[in-house]
């Protein structure tokens, strides 16, 4: 279970991860979410949202090999991605960059079950 809790966590951190590219600037984030960034208090807006889910994917990723961060760990990554899927499927069309960030999401909140599975299966969890 403890291997199974790993992967998880190291999945949901990745999945997080992949958005860090998006500080490089305007031209990476055009491509990752196929959306037009011509203001550029919005491209800053979102080099920050690249920071913040580079910060988060790390504690997920890091999470996986410190047991006493794991369950917030999960919390947070399953969060996340719920969160971003409840958006989704409340707002309007979206482009095909972010239909894969929706995939992705539905990706990373599998891993959080399987990794919410295996935390509660492994003895002494505080």
């Amino acid at each position: 279970m403890n291997y199974l809790l790993s992967a998880a966590l190291i999945v949901v951190g990745v999945i997080h991860l992949l958005p860090m590219a998006g500080v490089l600037g305007p031209a990476r984030l055009q491509a990752m979410y196929g959306v037009a960034l011509d203001d550029p208090n919005l491209i800053l807006l979102m080099r920050h949202r690249a920071v913040l889910f580079g910060i988060l994917g790390g504690f997920i990723v890091t999470a996986a090999f410190v047991p006493a961060l794991r369950l917030s760990a999960l919390t947070l990554g399953t969060t996340s991605a719920a969160a971003f899927l409840v958006l989704a499927a409340t707002g309007g069309p979206y482009t095909a960059g972010i239909a894969r960030i929706v995939a992705a999401d539905w990706i990373a909140l599998a891993a959080s079950a399987a990794g919410f599975v295996a935390y509660a299966l492994l003895p002494h969890q505080a």
